[in-house]
């Protein structure tokens, strides 16, 4: 599979995962357009190139990586692919079932830990996912998100006390409209 350049794996997210319409965020907000994650995310070409993104952004002292379900789980396990570094699997409600974790794989509290993320709109989702972590007693390095809808997410994060990045936002998918509330 050849690898694609920053800009050509852009293109293909958005000619791949851009919807256009009338659509309700999860934060409650309307958009004239949306991010269907699952349509980038389960295409075998865009994984393997964010898995190696993912992989330039991460480095020393990170020991774990982390993704929550549904849409982090692509994208945690490429990101540990290319890094070598295990990985956990966080659910959104601890499972009643079976071993009742809400975290699936092994954290340690000594554990440097990247959390990967699909789309960042609030950043919201992905503090409770820090949360959990650091109540574990692990460290959240980071947290890396594959698309910025520049909606809050970055100042909600870095506001919380974490590390923000994103290997893209929607500017670098050819949006420029902004959701109207």
């Amino acid at each position: 599979m050849p690898h694609m350049n920053r800009e050509e794996l852009a293109k293909r997210i958005a000619e791949t995962a851009i919807l256009h319409g009338d659509f309700t965020l999860r934060s409650g907000r309307k958009s004239t357009w949306y991010i269907d994650k699952y349509l980038f995310t389960t295409k075998p070409d865009i994984l393997s190139a964010l898995g190696q993104m993912f992989a330039e952004k991460i480095n020393s002292p990170t020991t774990l990586l982390a993704g929550a379900e549904l849409g982090g789980i692509p994208l945690v396990t490429t990101a540990s692919m290319a890094t070598n570094l295990p990985c956990i699997f966080i659910r959104n409600q601890k499972k009643e079932y079976g071993t009742s974790q809400q975290l699936e794989g092994v954290l340690n509290p000594d554990d440097h830990v990247v959390i990967v993320e699909d789309i960042a709109t609030t950043g919201g989702q992905v503090l409770e996912a820090a949360k959990t972590i650091e109540e574990q007693g692990a460290i959240v390095v980071s947290i890396i998100a594959v698309i910025d809808r520049c909606e809050g997410a970055r100042e909600n994060v870095e506001g919380a006390g974490f590390c923000f990045e994103s290997l893209f936002t929607t500017a670098d998918l050819g949006i420029s409209e902004v959701s109207s509330t």
